[in-house]
């Protein structure tokens, strides 16, 4: 059996967000210096508004990078790029991954699912072992006790 692992415990993905920040800071400095020596006939509004565009380029990577999936006392937090849900340990029954799936779904008390950005697929080592810690919380925190 898998050991349990200690509270609170915040699950993320490496990869993406290095790629992501990594991408961010390429884009913002090279629209950056396209707005210093960009031809004369575009305006100040016209380089301020390159500049405006590649901060919400970056915004929109960094949006996907901050992507995780939180574990503590109360229950599970899942930060997704423009979602943040918090679900109490007996709201969320189960988690499922399929293979080549990109990230797992979380299945809801309510019937609804939700996806947990915060566990990456492509990551497969790491990946797996986010899931199988995910799922021995849940299942030692998110069931119900048995009626007798």
């Amino acid at each position: 059996m898998t050991e349990t692992p200690a509270l609170p415990t915040v699950w993320r993905p490496r990869v993406t967000r290095i790629v992501a920040y990594i991408t961010a800071g390429v884009i913002m400095l090279a629209l950056i210096v396209l707005a210093v020596v960009v031809a004369p006939q575009f305006k100040l509004l016209d380089r301020i508004l390159i500049v405006v565009f590649g901060a919400f380029v970056a915004w929109v990577l960094h949006m996907l990078a901050r992507c995780r999936v939180a574990a503590d006392d109360s229950g599970l937090t899942v930060v997704n790029a423009f979602r943040t849900r918090t679900f109490e340990w007996p709201e969320v029954l189960d988690v499922t991954m399929s293979e080549g799936e990109p990230w797992p779904t979380l299945d809801l008390a309510d019937g609804t699912s939700m996806s947990a950005m915060g566990i990456n697929g492509t990551e497969k080592a790491l990946a797996a072992r986010q899931l199988t810690e995910l799922r021995t919380l849940l299942h030692t925190r998110g069931e119900a006790p048995d009626p007798t």
